[in-house]
């Protein structure tokens, strides 16, 4: 399958998928409470986004993707991050994922071209699919951090910690 070579670029540069993630989440006017948040824990959450991100949209386990942003919401609001701030933090991640897969994949529409190494050719049905299975596995990930968020928001209040 195409989009596998692609999955695999996106797993090979999440380095620097992150590092563009983190600096975007920690000086974008609608992430500032990120700033007071762990970086180092933010940033383990966005590495495993992206390192995941193969196995949660391949092979989508429910249940895998449930606990993993679940407990992503309970813990932002034990931090008391907004919701809306953590929706837009994955936002972000999205919009740098896509922006990664429209520079690094190659729409070719007839086999003649040759492209550098580094960019992955991919047919238009390609990039298609995949980002049909990336906003589904976005849209899963938010309702599920949403929840955790809500269920940590019924628990008796306990004290925050930055």
């Amino acid at each position: 399958m195409l989009t596998s070579r692609l999955m695999e670029l996106i797993e090979f540069n999440a380095g620097s998928l992150v590092r563009e993630a983190m600096q975007d989440v920690v000086t974008n006017e609608r992430t500032r409470s990120f700033r007071s948040a762990p970086v180092a824990e933010l940033e383990l959450r966005i590495t495993a986004l992206y390192l995941n991100l193969s196995k949660w949209v391949g092979n989508p386990q429910e249940d895998a993707v449930r606990k993993e942003y679940e407990e992503w919401g309970r813990n932002r609001f034990r931090q008391g991050i907004p919701l809306s701030e953590i929706v837009y933090c994955l936002i972000l991640a999205k919009t740098h994922l896509r922006r990664f897969v429209r520079e690094h994949g190659l729409v070719s529409f007839s086999g003649d071209r040759v492209t550098p190494d580094e960019l992955v050719p991919v047919q238009l049905y390609g990039i298609q699919e995949l980002n049909y299975m990336v906003g589904e596995f976005f849209d899963r990930a938010l309702y599920h951090l949403t929840r955790g968020y809500e269920e940590a928001a019924k628990l008796p209040s306990k004290p925050r910690h930055a």
